[in-house]
C-alpha cells in the first residue's frame, strides 16, 4: 500500500521537474503549473508509471525522452490535445489524475521516485514478459507430452500383459505419432 504523498512534496517535485527539464509541449508546463496552484487538485494527482492503464491518465515527455510529447487517456480514449485534458482536469476536480513523466533516467531520479506511487490499474499480467510466456508454454507442452507418453506406455504394458495384439499395435502407433509431434514442436 502506498503512503500518501504530501501536497508539499508534490509541489516541490513539480517545481524541480520544471526547472530541470524542457517539455516537448508548452501546454504540459501550463497543466503542471495549474496543478501547483490548486492544492485541492494536486491532492488527487498521483505520479505513476504506465498512465495508459488509468481511467484518467496523462503522459508528459521532455525533449530528452524519445516518447510521444503528450497523451491524455480517459476511459480508454486517447488524445494528444493537451487543452482537452486541461479542461477535463478543471471540470472534474474530484476525480484522481494519474501522471506519467517521461524523461532521461527517470527510473534513477530520487526526486521522481520520492513522489512515484504504485499504479493500481496495471493488469495482473503486466510484469510477465514474452520470455516468461514462452518458458511457461514450453513447460506446459513438455508436461502434456510426458503425461500422454506415460499413459500410452502404461497401456502398452497392459496390452502386453493381456496379450492383446490389436491394442498393442494401436498404442505403439499413437506413441510414435506423439513422439513425432513433440519432435516437430522442438
Amino acid at each position: 500500500m502506498n503512503t500518501p504523498i504530501s501536497i508539499k512534496d508534490k509541489k516541490e517535485f513539480i517545481r524541480w521537474f520544471l526547472r530541470n527539464y524542457q517539455l516537448k509541449r508548452r501546454e504540459s508546463v501550463w497543466i503542471l503549473n495549474y496543478l501547483i496552484n490548486h492544492e485541492n487538485l494536486l491532492e488527487r494527482v498521483h505520479f505513476i508509471r504506465e498512465a495508459r492503464y488509468c481511467p484518467r491518465g496523462i503522459v508528459i515527455s521532455t525533449f530528452c525522452s524519445e516518447e510521444a510529447p503528450f497523451r491524455f487517456y480517459k476511459n480508454h480514449i486517447v488524445t494528444t490535445d493537451a487543452e482537452k485534458s486541461f479542461h477535463d482536469i478543471r471540470l472534474n476536480r474530484k476525480d484522481p489524475v494519474y501522471i506519467q513523466l517521461n524523461f532521461k533516467n527517470a527510473n534513477q531520479s530520487a526526486s521522481y521516485v520520492a513522489v512515484l506511487e504504485d499504479n493500481p490499474y496495471l493488469p495482473d499480467d503486466y510484469f510477465i514478459t514474452k520470455k516468461d510466456r514462452l518458458a511457461a508454454k514450453d513447460m506446459l507442452e513438455k508436461s502434456i507430452y510426458h503425461t500422454q507418453k506415460q499413459r500410452l506406455q502404461e497401456g502398452i504394458d497392459l496390452a502386453l500383459d493381456n496379450r492383446d495384439q490389436s491394442s498393442f499395435d494401436r498404442l505403439i502407433k499413437e506413441l510414435r505419432e506423439l513422439e513425432d509431434r513433440f519432435a516437430q514442436v522442438k
